[in-house]
């Protein structure tokens, strides 16, 4: 764990299992390579045209599986074993990958990547639950997330080095990281103490029942879904209208970079700032404001724009980290604190697989205005639904605690 001088103080006070999660997190993120240059190297096999398409949706909905495995695993067998199982299995999935003859043996490895990848999430987001009371969690999950942040911007510069040196390093260095990820789990981290019988609840079963009879939970997770879509337009969409301008690709390299140093550089400080007000009157400001950044998009149309509504939405998905999967944390009962971060994953993985499908066709048929105005709407809409939400769920909080 970092010695304290050099932590930042929003995140000071974390008991040492989620810094071990930040760091693992972090070398395991530096090794997120082959997604990124997956649609390079299977050019350069010779799939291209429909026959890529096979393959980016079978990792499509991987992401759709791979949540809702993990939860119900990291409930029954638990957090430590749910992680090995999806560290290890993703990283032989990747030899796999970069081994296989044909396209669909491609897609059947790229399946079992994103699904196998996937399954940590909830075990990981259960974890760090069962290790920090409710108080803290907000700022346990933005920890997290910035390990994913601070991982992803290195690795997206390894990654350009060492496709141009050979794609077999991208996969090469893809599992290694699962793996030494696989070893701090199996050193550093212990199996929490789980909830005896009698702290379950005698019709719970072992599937999602308990999250589907939560009215209040049915209500949030479509809410942060909404929101979560229109933040995954900026991976869809924003490409699009960059190549529609006339721009050249480094241009949307470019507006990551943005979107990275800003994320990695203010989110430490945010998080102190707004850690002291009531979480979903930040959360649903910090969505209206992803909303407006994304909307910002129709009116852009050069480098200046762009970097415009990049930093809006960038400030938005700084004010908001951490807080969704804390509200998630916070319905569950703690014997089904992975069922329910698996079904905020199966959330997550929805809204992205729906930007990549509804989003996209949206754009292409109807026109990118259609697009811009539906995201501003939709934003907005689920942010001030969030609001509305918020009494009742401050309410279930507390009576947890109480309890």
């Amino acid at each position: 764990m970092p010695s304290k001088p050099f932590m930042p103080s929003a995140f000071r006070d974390l008991p040492p299992v989620v810094w071990t999660l930040f760091s693992g997190t972090i070398v395991n993120r530096l090794g997120y390579l082959v997604t990124p240059f997956l649609v390079f190297f299977l050019a350069s096999r010779g799939v291209t045209g429909s026959d890529t398409s096979y393959v980016l949706g079978a990792l499509g909905a991987g992401h759709l599986l791979g949540p809702a495995v993990g939860g119900v695993l990291a409930d029954r067998i638990g957090r430590r074993p749910t992680m090995l199982i999806g560290l290890i299995g993703a990283s032989a999935a990747q030899g796999a990958l970069f081994l296989a003859p044909g396209v669909w043996t491609m897609a059947a490895a790229a399946l079992l990547i994103s699904a196998a990848g996937s399954t940590v999430s909830p075990a990981v987001y259960a974890l760090l639950a069962d290790a920090v009371e409710s108080e803290r969690r907000r700022r346990a999950y933005a920890l997290f997330g910035w390990g994913v942040n601070i991982g992803t911007a290195a690795g997206g510069v390894l990654g350009g080095y060492l496709a141009a040196h050979g794609y077999w390093l991208l996969f090469a260095v893809d599992a290694g990281s699962m793996l030494l990820y696989a070893l701090v789990v199996t050193f550093r981290l212990k199996e929490p103490k789980r909830p005896t019988r009698n702290d379950r609840k005698a019709d719970d079963g072992i599937g999602y029942g308990v999250v589907l009879r939560d009215r209040l939970a049915l209500l949030t997770l479509p809410l942060f879904g909404i929101q979560l879509f229109v933040y995954s337009l900026t991976e869809v969409a924003l490409p699009l209208a960059i190549r529609d301008s006339g721009l050249s690709p480094a241009v949307y390299g470019a507006m990551a970079a943005v979107n990275a140093v800003l994320v990695v550089a203010l989110q430490p400080l945010v998080t102190a700032w707004l850690t002291r007000l009531p979480q979903l009157a930040v959360q649903s400001a910090g969505s209206a404001l992803i909303a407006v950044g994304v909307a910002l998009t129709g009116l852009a149309d050069g480098v200046a724009g762009y970097t415009v509504s990049v930093v809006v939405w960038s400030l938005g998905e700084v004010v908001v980290a951490g807080i969704a999967a804390s509200v998630v944390a916070n319905l569950a009962p703690a014997h089904a604190r992975g069922r329910y971060q698996g079904a905020f994953g199966w959330t997550w993985g929805t809204a992205r697989f729906a930007a990549l499908t509804l989003g996209v066709t949206v754009y292409t048929t109807l026109g990118p205005a259609v697009l811009w105005w539906t995201a501003l709407v939709a934003g907005t809409a689920a942010a001030a639904g969030t609001l509305a939400l918020a009494k009742r769920i401050e309410r279930r909080t507390e009576h947890a605690l109480a309890a």
